[in-house]
C-alpha cells in the first residue's frame, strides 16, 4: 500500500503548531475515524475543544469527513493523509511556520517517549526485546548527514508490514530524531 503524504504550506504547518492538534492527528491516523466527543474522552479535553481543533484540522485539508459514518446528529473525522511531510523552507515566513510545528511535534514525541518507558515493563519479552532506547553520534558532513536520514527513511518505508491476522502483530512506532549536537553548529541561517 502506497503511503498518502500532505506536505503542507506555512499555514498549515502553523495550523498543526499545536500539540492537541498533532495528538488528533495522530489518533486518527492510528486508529481510524473518530468523532470529537470520543476524541475529547481520550485526550482529556472537553468537546468543544476538540471540535475546534478538529474544524482547524480541516480548514487546512489535514482532516476529513468520514462519510460512511455518523447521522445528522454525530459528525465523524478521519485523517485525509497518512503522513505529513515538510520541504526546505523558502523565506522567514516558512522557516518561521517550520519551526513552531517542529515545537510541538517536540512535545508530542516527548510525551509518547516518556509513556513508552513508563510502560515498557509492562510489555511481552519479545515487544521489550524489539524496543531501543538509543542513540549514536557520529561525525559527518552535511551531506552525509542526509544520506543517513534518506537511508533510514527508505528502510523503514520499505517495511513490508504484516496483516491483522499475523500472530502477535502489533503497531511499532519507530520515530527518527536526527540532528546536529545541541550547542555545536551555531551558524545562523543563510
Amino acid at each position: 500500500m502506497e503511503l498518502t503524504r500532505i506536505t503542507p504550506g506555512a499555514e498549515g504547518l502553523r495550523a498543526l503548531s499545536h500539540p492537541v492538534r498533532l495528538r488528533i492527528l495522530g489518533l486518527l491516523r492510528a486508529e481510524g475515524p473518530a468523532t470529537a466527543t470520543s476524541l475529547a474522552v481520550r485526550l482529556g479535553l472537553n468537546s468543544g475543544a476538540t471540535s475546534y481543533h478538529l474544524r482547524q484540522l480541516h480548514q487546512h485539508g489535514f482532516v476529513v469527513d468520514d462519510v460512511d459514518r455518523g447521522n445528522g446528529r454525530e459528525r465523524w473525522w478521519q485523517a485525509a493523509h497518512q503522513s505529513t511531510t515538510t520541504e526546505p523552507p523558502r523565506n522567514a515566513d516558512e522557516r518561521s511556520a517550520q519551526d513552531a510545528f517542529l515545537q510541538a511535534i517536540a512535545v508530542v514525541q516527548t510525551e509518547l517517549l516518556q509513556r513508552a518507558v513508563e510502560e515498557h515493563e509492562l510489555l511481552p519479552d519479545p515487544w521489550r526485546e524489539a524496543s531501543r532506547f538509543s542513540d549514536w553520534m557520529v561525525r559527518v558532513t552535511p551531506g552525509k548527514a542526509a544520506a543517513l536520514v534518506a537511508a533510514m527513511e527508505a528502510l523503514v518505508e520499505d517495511v513490508e508490514e504484516d496483516d491483522d491476522e499475523t500472530e502477535g502483530v502489533g503497531d511499532f512506532l519507530v520515530v527518527m530524531q536526527a540532528y546536529p549536537r545541541p550547542g555545536t553548529e551555531s551558524s545562523p541561517p543563510s
